[in-house]
């Protein structure tokens, strides 16, 4: 988003993940529903991406305040498209940093709503097209195509199952060209991956120095500390020492977490 800007337009497709958290459901790729308690097996799934990623999260969201499916927040995100990327963009963001850092409980419409406006999305419109059918019609369209397992999948071994339906990896990245051409990032993977496929689909870079923190945070607000890393391209003490920095001239408030702490504009 920030070395290639504009010359890369995403398209963000809800994967689903669960209909209903209970004690029948079952991921393979995060090993949910191998022991006798599924909170407990996401959970242990949240803690070890957090220490791939450097990510921080709450998993006690799992043990205190549960949602019941992740469908709502999905079809969410597709009433924020309606209005535009880059609001879609930060309201997923939001729904993000709400259920997976501050623990919340976002299954509801009302729930839901209530982080509209402080995206900048039309609250009142965004209401009409949440409950709207289009809606629904545009998620079940993202549900099949994560469903629909291409034979490049196949061969690269990327066939992941949830709830005993087959679908590609959490993330995938396609990247696709002008001339049609896709070059796929399947799961996890290093940032110069996702360089590699943009540049392969004829992606020209936009800003190739580094984003200090502060900018980054006026432009994308809240980080986390390995998003500040990798944005400033500098050793992760350097980085870290400057955010404290700039908390210490009260420019920056640190916002803890279990796991990390998060940074937001004071």
């Amino acid at each position: 988003m920030w070395e290639f800007d504009r010359e890369v337009r995403f398209v963000w497709v809800m994967g689903g993940l669960a209909r209903q958290y209970g004690p029948e459901y079952r991921d393979e790729e995060g090993r949910i529903g191998s022991g006798p308690d599924c909170f407990a097996d996401l959970m242990s799934h949240w803690l070890a991406v957090g220490e791939v990623t450097g990510m921080p999260c709450d998993p006690r969201i799992w043990t205190q305040n549960p949602i019941r499916s992740s469908y709502p927040a999905c079809m969410a995100v597709k009433a924020a498209g309606e209005q535009g990327s880059e609001l879609e963009y930060r309201y997923l963001r939001r729904l993000r940093e709400g259920l997976m850092v501050e623990r919340r409980k976002l299954d509801t419409a009302d729930a839901l709503i209530a982080e509209a406006g402080p995206v900048g999305l039309d609250v009142d419109r965004f209401r009409i097209d949440l409950a709207s059918h289009a809606i629904t019609e545009l998620f079940a369209a993202d549900l099949d195509e994560v469903r629909d397992v291409s034979e490049e999948a196949r061969a690269a071994g990327q066939v992941r199952t949830t709830e005993g339906r087959e679908r590609l990896p959490f993330s995938t990245a396609i990247f696709i060209g002008a001339d049609g051409q896709r070059h796929s990032v399947w799961g996890w993977q290093p940032y110069s991956a996702y360089r590699d496929a943009a540049l392969a689909a004829a992606a020209s870079p936009v800003n190739e120095g580094p984003l200090e923190p502060l900018a980054a945070i006026e432009r994308f607000g809240p980080i986390a500390t390995a998003e500040a890393k990798m944005l400033a391209d500098r050793p992760g003490p350097v980085v870290e020492a400057e955010l404290w920095r700039l908390a210490t001239e009260w420019k920056l408030k640190p916002v803890s977490v279990l796991t990390g702490t998060m940074w937001e504009q004071t």
